[in-house]
């Protein structure tokens, strides 16, 4: 029984420690932002949100120098959950692009048909395999 409260603290340590470390990938990051959305449609809104989703993606990339990527997605196990990964080469990017008219178009054209919305924000790991995948930085 000692040995597994050891063990228990062991882990609950080394989980600690590597959550404290998650949080300090700060200068990996080169000021981008880094997010995944995690978005949930009305059902029967999905084919008019799908297009405003690739619509907004394909103008941000093609007009907006700072947009490194706006990638969306849909679930195979649940079409009505979308997942969009967006990279920013920095905030002024980022607030430019929520500034932009495609942008307005997709916020107000979809504000009706999502059920909810998680914004959550993500360091990069890799920047040598950042570069490989993304050229457009």
């Amino acid at each position: 029984m000692k040995i597994y409260k050891i063990l228990v603290f062991l882990s609950l340590l080394i989980f600690f420690n590597s959550t404290t470390m998650a949080n300090d990938f700060s200068n990996n990051n080169n000021d981008m932002i880094v997010r995944i959305s995690e978005v949930e449609i009305y059902p029967q809104y999905l084919n008019d949100y799908i297009t405003f989703a690739k619509e907004v993606a394909e103008s941000s990339v093609a007009k907006e120098k700072g947009v490194i990527a706006i990638y969306p997605m849909i679930q195979i196990k649940d079409n009505n959950q979308i997942r969009i990964l967006e990279i920013y080469k920095n905030q002024e990017a980022y607030n430019l692009h929520i500034q932009s008219e495609h942008f307005e178009k997709y916020k107000k054209g979809t504000f009706h048909m999502i059920k909810s919305l998680e914004l959550i924000d993500n360091y990069q790991l890799s920047q040598k395999n950042f570069n490989k995948i993304f050229k457009r930085r």
